[in-house]
């Protein structure tokens, strides 16, 4: 009896060492200089887990990744880690790491789409994101990234919201891509279904490409309204648009940055000087505002605008006027 009563005496010294360790061992700062990130790859069991602790040489000891192992499992925590890259902060402990496997605050990393970008710069930016996932061939365009969107249906350019998008590591291109696609759809839908009435558009499409001008056209807020006020009028009246932009985006390749007046009278499908009416798709990414001005003109009697050279415009009722302004402000005359 004497026996049996020091052995269960040892059992519960030897148990109640082992907790201690274990308690002090899971509560200790992890042995690392500074941030870590440490990454889960889908898939990964608990036991996983630890080993890539014990390759990054995370653990105090080696019987911390028993310790921690029993500390997830008693806790029902083990099978509720989510996969994706984390920041442990110096000074985080063995049941941190665990907290944080379990509410999913991965590294997220993001990629900003401007306003007034085409579909093919900012594919360009996505694809030299170093953490996003390429599934797209280095060489694919714009009607290949639609196409393996199961969106062959529709012209890419316009169809990306400008905006900042954040993910994860490893994220595929093409999820980023949808989800901006989806984003300017949302924008569309709302803003057209609260335009104003009257509008010389038939379709939400040709409000997207409307806006689109805008966008390109000025970068001032205050001026957005007024510049699509200028060009739902011509429409109106059977003017044409005889906006630079859209020549330019014709163009193409070939534009050098200098617009000459061979550039005005070469007919393409984007050239509002030989065509009449608006161009057959946008012709960059419009932001909201844009699209919010191209749904919400507004009213006045100005047919012309010409740029003061300082990022503002002047505008005008007659053609006159539009002359005095382009003497003025283009060619310095009085």
């Amino acid at each position: 009896m004497r026996t049996l009563l020091k052995l269960l005496l040892l059992s519960l010294v030897i148990a109640g060492a082992l907790l201690w360790d274990a308690t002090r061992m899971l509560a200790a700062p992890m042995p690392m200089g500074g941030e870590v990130r440490f990454e889960v790859p889908p898939g990964t069991s608990f036991t996983g887990v630890t080993e890539r602790l014990a390759q990054q040489r995370l653990l105090p000891a080696t019987r911390a990744a028993f310790y921690v192992r029993v500390y997830a499992r008693v806790k029902n925590l083990d099978a509720q880690i989510k996969s994706g890259e984390y920041r442990l902060p110096a000074g985080t402990s063995l049941t941190g790491l665990v907290g944080l496997l379990v509410s999913g605050r991965t590294v997220l990393y993001e990629v900003r789409l401007i306003e007034g970008w085409t579909f093919a710069q900012a594919l360009d930016v996505i694809r030299q994101h170093p953490h996003v996932a390429q599934t797209l061939a280095p060489d694919a365009d714009g009607a290949a990234a639609m196409a393996a969107l199961g969106l062959s249906n529709l012209h890419p350019e316009g169809r990306l919201f400008p905006d900042t998008y954040r993910f994860e590591r490893g994220t595929p291109d093409l999820t980023i891509l949808r989800r901006a696609i989806e984003m300017q759809q949302r924008v569309l839908e709302q803003e057209w279904a609260n335009r104003a009435q009257g509008l010389p558009y038939a379709t939400p499409e040709q409000a997207l490409v409307m806006a689109s001008i805008v966008e390109k056209e000025t970068g001032l807020e205050s001026e957005r309204r007024q510049i699509a006020g200028v060009f739902v009028r011509r429409l109106r009246l059977g003017m044409r648009l005889q906006t630079d932009p859209t020549v330019i985006y014709g163009l193409g390749q070939t534009f050098d940055g200098n617009i000459r007046l061979r550039d005005l009278r070469a007919d393409t499908p984007y050239n509002t000087y030989t065509r009449d009416g608006l161009p057959p798709t946008p012709i960059c990414l419009p932001g909201r505002a844009s699209i919010h001005a191209a749904l919400h003109p507004e009213d006045g009697d100005t047919l012309f605008f010409v740029s003061r050279g300082d990022g503002s415009h002047v505008f005008s009722a007659t053609l006159d006027e539009h002359n005095a302004a382009v003497r003025r402000y283009q060619l310095g005359k009085p």
